[in-house]
């Protein structure tokens, strides 16, 4: 079974660098797991690699689809399995890279879940709900219906709440137990996950200093070109933490001081989710990481391991 190696952890940890400086050994190319950097249009919010890094490492699954365009797990899943087979057929080393603990799941665990069911009219009720009567009144509707479910999703990912609650209304059956089922066939890869471990203050440190330096390289600007391009706050792309703390500041209903604190903060919050959500992973391997780490030697590190924990040579 042919290896693929993941790198995943939460925002600012280094994955995009540490992917990078991997491939560069292993003849290899990346594919991204990241639910934002999908969207074109998003280079400065989403972090996407530089232009330089895309030019001498073959990323995939990067500037797939337009800004209002939904895009789901099933078919993340379905096309980087499709990324993962050309990069093996071209004689390279696939290698997943990000922070969607939901696509990586998709793949590690085989979790073919089918797009059939499809309820516009249904999601458009929840999420008009969700608008009059709060978050916390659609989660609750979970909760009754699929408690497993509930525990992992939060109740302000109205998204994938609604998801849960289109599927359990046509099946009958909540979506933890469709999971459950389609884990039942193995993965056709054998995935190798490692996951970058940072001090919590340190990492924070590091994502305060992320925003700070995604506002000097133009993220209003970024924001406000995609407003003048018609995408607007229910644009899929436009609810990714980044253009919805700037949109308020373009209305000019807050100072940009205010935006920018309430985008590091939002982004502090959602790193402890994908950590919480990484843990819950038991393959992992966790790397320990820091100011000082020199990503190459740890990249080496990563192909120490293989070979003598898993037999591989990469």
């Amino acid at each position: 079974m042919e290896p693929v190696i993941v790198i995943a952890g939460p925002t600012a940890s280094g994955k995009t660098r540490l992917s990078i400086e991997l491939a560069r050994l292993i003849k290899g190319s990346v594919v991204s797991a990241d639910s934002m950097q999908i969207y074109k249009y998003t280079d400065i919010g989403t972090a996407k690699p530089g232009k330089e890094e895309i030019s001498e490492i073959r990323h995939y699954m990067i500037d797939e689809v337009e800004p209002d365009e939904n895009y789901s797990v099933a078919r993340y899943r379905e096309r980087a399995l499709e990324c993962i087979a050309e990069i093996i057929r071209e004689g390279r080393r696939p290698i997943v890279a990000g922070g969607t603990g939901l696509y990586i799941n998709s793949l590690i665990y085989n979790i073919n879940f089918s797009e059939t069911i499809c309820d516009e009219d249904l999601r458009k009720a929840l999420k008009a709900e969700a608008e009059q009567k709060g978050n916390r009144y659609l989660y609750e509707k979970l909760v009754e219906i699929d408690p497993e479910a509930a525990e992992r999703i939060h109740e302000n990912d109205v998204k994938r709440i609604i998801r849960a609650i289109e599927v359990y209304t046509h099946t009958q059956k909540p979506i933890s137990e469709h999971i459950r089922m389609s884990r039942l066939e193995p993965p056709p890869y054998r995935y190798i996950v490692f996951g970058l471990n940072w001090d919590r203050e340190k990492l924070y440190r590091r994502i305060n200093e992320r925003v700070d330096n995604m506002i000097r390289d133009g993220l209003v600007e970024e924001t406000r070109r995609l407003v003048e391009m018609g995408y607007d706050k229910k644009s899929t792309a436009m609810q990714a933490i980044g253009y919805k703390e700037i949109l308020p500041y373009l209305k000019g209903e807050c100072s940009l001081e205010e935006a920018v604190e309430i985008l590091k903060r939002n982004t502090r919050r959602y790193a402890k989710r994908q950590l919480t959500w990484f843990r819950q992973i038991r393959e992992i391997i966790w790397l320990d990481m820091d100011e000082q780490t020199d990503y190459k030697e740890t990249a080496e590190k990563i192909i120490h391991h293989c070979i003598e924990t898993f037999g591989i040579i990469l």
